[in-house]
C-alpha cells in the first residue's frame, strides 16, 4: 500500500505496541502530527515543554518495562529533549525520541530551526539515526526499538527530515529478524565463570550481594530471592536497585553509598566477598576507590561488558543477562546460615536504629523524614513513588521501603532536577490503575511545574507531594558541612504552591504538622485527577548519614545519638 513517511512511522509505532506518545508539535514534525489523526489507537499527550516529554517517556518505560516514546520538532524542540535522553542513558531506560528535521536540501544551510541533533545527542544516546530515504524508514523504526530495549537498554533518536515525512512509497512492514552486525549482546555465562563464582560464594565467610538496577531490568527478582535464601548472603541495594529484594526481608540491609545505611557501608568495607549484580560501581556507591572494600574478592555480573573492571577490578567478571546467569549459578550454591556474619550486621543495625531521627524527640518541627515515613505508612507502602533529585530523594530511599520491583522511579546517574513530576505523569499513563506519588522538592518542581497544565488537560490522577523547605536543600547541606554555612544562591523565594494549583483548578492542601499527613493522603486519594500537597518542612534539616565526596565509604558523617555530639 502507498503511504507517506509519516504514515509509515505511525504504522510502525503501532506494530511496536506503542499506545501513548508524549510530545509538542512544530513545523518540521507537522506532517507526522497530521498523520496522527489517522491513528487514534496511539494517544498523544501534549506537554508544555519538550524536556517534559522525554521525562514522561522515561517514567512510562521504567514503570512498564516497555519502550517510551517522545516526539518533537527540529532545532530547539529537539535540543530540549537532550536532558531527558541523557537521563535515560545514564539509567539505562529504553526510550525512542523522534524529531523532525529541516528538508534534506536545507540540511547544513543554517535553515530556520535547524540543529544537527544527531551530532548533539551522540554522547547521550545508545544510537541515533538520520533518515535520508523514506524506503529505509520502516526498518529504521524497527531497529531503533530493538536497540532501545535489548541488551543494556537505553535511548535511541530517530531524526526525520520534513520532506521524508511527506514522501510517498510502497509500504510493506519488515517482518524479518533484526540482526545488527557487531551488536549481539551476550546473555549466558560459561562453565568456568560459573564454577569460579560458585566457589567464591561457597567459601566466603563475610559475603555481600550488591543488587542494582539490572536486577529489575532483567526481571531477575525471583532469581535473586532464591540466591539470597539459598546462600544466606545479605543484600545491599543501589538507589535504582530498590525493590530488587523486598526491603522487609531479613537479609535486606537497605541502600548503600553516600546516603545509604551505615550497616550497608560497614558491611561492604568488612566483607570478604562482593557479589555485584547489575550495578556499575559509580562514585556515589564506592566513595574513595583506593579504600573501597580492600580485603574482599569480587564477582561482577552485568549485561554490559564495558562495565566489568571499569571502575573496580574484579576476580570474576561475567557479561550476561542477570536472570539467565543467576539461574545458571544457583545449582552450584551451597545452603548456608552465616550466623557470625549476620550477628555482626545486627550490631550495626541496632546502632542505626538508635540514630534514626524517627526515634528522636523533634518537638513541633515537621521533618522530611517524618513526611516520607508517614506517606509510606498511610499508602501501605504500595504506591509507585517518582522522585526528583535532592534531600527528599534520599529521604524517600531511606524511609519508604519498597517491597515490589520498579515502584521507585528516580534519576540516579544524571541526577536530573525536574525529572520527578513529568516522569510521574508518564508512569501513570503506563500503569493507570496504580497509585502514583510524585515526591518533589520546591526547587526541582519549579523546573517542570508547567506540566501541571498537561496533567490537568489529561485528567492524570497523580498525587504531587512537595517537600518545601525554601532551600535547594542538598546543596545547602553541602554548604553547611563544607563551605562554613555560606548559603549563597540556595535560599529560594517560592510561589504560593497552593495558589499556583488553584490557578489550574487543581485541588490542594498545605500541611504544617505531622498529624496532618494521614489526612493529606486520604484527601489525595479522594481526588480524581491531579492533586497537590505542600508539606512545609524544617528549613535546615540534614540527611544522615553522609559520605563526603571522595571520602572512604566507612567515613560517614552520622546523626548523633540522643545526647551525643556529632561524630564521624
Amino acid at each position: 500500500m502507498q503511504l507517506t513517511g509519516s504514515e509509515i512511522l505511525m504504522e510502525c509505532l503501532l506494530r511496536e505496541g506503542v499506545d501513548v506518545m508524549f510530545g509538542y508539535p512544530g513545523g518540521a514534525i507537522l506532517p507526522t502530527y497530521d498523520a496522527m489523526t489517522k491513528y487514534p489507537q496511539i494517544h498523544h499527550v501534549l506537554v508544555r515543554h519538550e524536556q517534559g516529554a522525554s521525562h514522561m517517556a522515561d517514567g512510562y518505560a521504567r514503570a512498564t518495562g516497555r519502550v517510551g516514546v517522545a516526539i518533537a520538532t527540529s532545532g530547539p524542540g529537539a535540543t530540549n529533549l537532550v536532558t531527558g535522553m541523557a537521563t535515560a542513558m545514564m539509567d539505562s531506560s529504553p526510550i525512542v525520541c523522534i524529531t523532525g528535521q529541516v528538508p534534506r536540501a536545507a540540511i547544513g544551510s543554517d535553515a530556520f530551526q535547524e540543529t544537527d541533533v544527531t551530532g548533539v545527542s551522540l554522547p547521550v544516546t545508545k544510537h541515533n539515526f538520520l533518515v535520508m530515504d523514506v524506503d529505509e524508514l520502516a526498518w529504521t523504526v524497527r531497529e531503533a526499538f530493538h536497540i532501545a530495549r535489548s541488551g543494556r537498554p537505553g535511548p535511541v533518536l530517530i531524526d526525520i527530515p520534513k520532506d521524508v515525512q511527506i514522501a510517498i512509497t510502497e509500504f510493506v512492514y519488515p517482518e524479518g529478524e533484526i540482526v545488527l552486525p557487531g551488536y549481539q549482546p551476550r546473555t549466558t555465562a560459561n562453565e568456568d565463570e560459573l564454577d569460579a563464582a560458585g566457589r567464591l560464594i561457597n567459601e566466603a565467610e563475610r559475603p555481600i550481594i550488591l543488587a542494582g538496577h539490572g536486577i529489575l531490568m532483567s526481571g531477575a527478582t525471583d532469581e535473586l530471592l532464591h540466591l539470597v535464601e539459598r546462600s544466606g548472603v545479605p543484600v545491599a541495594l543501589t538507589l535504582l536497585g530498590k525493590g530488587a529484594l523486598p526491603e522487609n526481608h531479613p537479609l535486606s540491609l537497605g541502600m548503600m553509598g553516600m546516603h545509604g545505611t551505615a550497616t550497608s557501608n560497614h558491611s561492604i568495607q568488612e566483607a570478604d566477598l562482593l557479589i555485584a549484580l547489575g550495578m556499575r560501581f559509580d562514585d556515589r556507591v564506592t566513595g574513595n576507590l583506593a579504600t573501597y572494600s580492600q580485603h574482599s574478592r569480587k564477582i561482577h555480573v552485568d549485561i554490559d561488558p564495558s562495565e566489568i573492571n571499569k571502575n573496580v577490578p574484579v576476580d570474576v567478571g561475567i557479561a550476561g543477562d542477570l536472570r539467565t546467569v543467576i539461574t545458571q549459578l544457583l545449582p552450584r550454591i551451597e545452603r548456608q546460615q552465616r550466623v557470625d556474619w549476620l550477628a555482626r550486621i545486627r550490631d550495626w543495625q541496632e546502632d542505626d536504629d538508635e540514630r534514626d531521627i524517627l526515634h528522636h524527640d523533634t518537638g513541633d518541627r515537621l521533618l522530611g523524614a517524618q513526611v516520607i515515613n508517614d506517606l509510606w505508612l498511610h499508602t501501605g507502602g504500595d504506591a509507585i513513588t517518582v522522585t526528583d533529585v535532592g534531600q527528599h530523594q534520599m529521604l524517600e530511599a531511606q524511609y519508604y521501603p519498597h517491597q515490589r520491583p520498579s515502584t521507585l522511579i528516580t534519576s540516579g546517574g544524571l541526577g536530573t532536577m525536574g525529572f520527578g513530576f513529568p516522569a510521574a505523569i508518564g508512569a501513570k499513563f503506563g500503569l493507570p490503575h496504580e497509585e502514583v506519588w510524585a515526591i518533589v522538592g520546591d526547587g526541582g518542581f519549579q523546573m517542570t511545574m508547567c506540566e501541571l497544565a498537561t496533567a490537568v488537560q489529561e485528567k492524570t490522577n497523580v498525587n504531587i507531594a512537595i517537600l518545601n523547605n525554601a532551600f535547594l536543600g542538598m546543596v545547602r547541606q553541602w554548604q553547611e558541612f563544607f563551605y562554613e554555612e555560606r548559603y549563597h544562591a540556595t535560599p529560594m523565594f517560592n510561589p504560593d504552591f497552593c495558589l499556583f494549583a488553584d490557578a489550574y483548578g487543581v485541588p490542594n492542601m498545605r500541611v504544617t504538622r505531622r498529624e496532618q499527613v494521614e489526612e493529606s493522603v486520604a484527601f489525595a486519594r479522594s481526588v480524581q485527577g491531579p492533586v497537590l500537597i505542600e508539606y512545609v518542612i524544617e528549613k535546615e534539616d540534614i540527611v544522615y548519614p553522609m559520605v563526603p565526596a571522595g571520602a572512604d565509604l566507612h567515613a560517614m558523617i552520622r546523626r548523633p545519638k540522643p545526647g551525643e555530639r556529632e561524630s564521624a
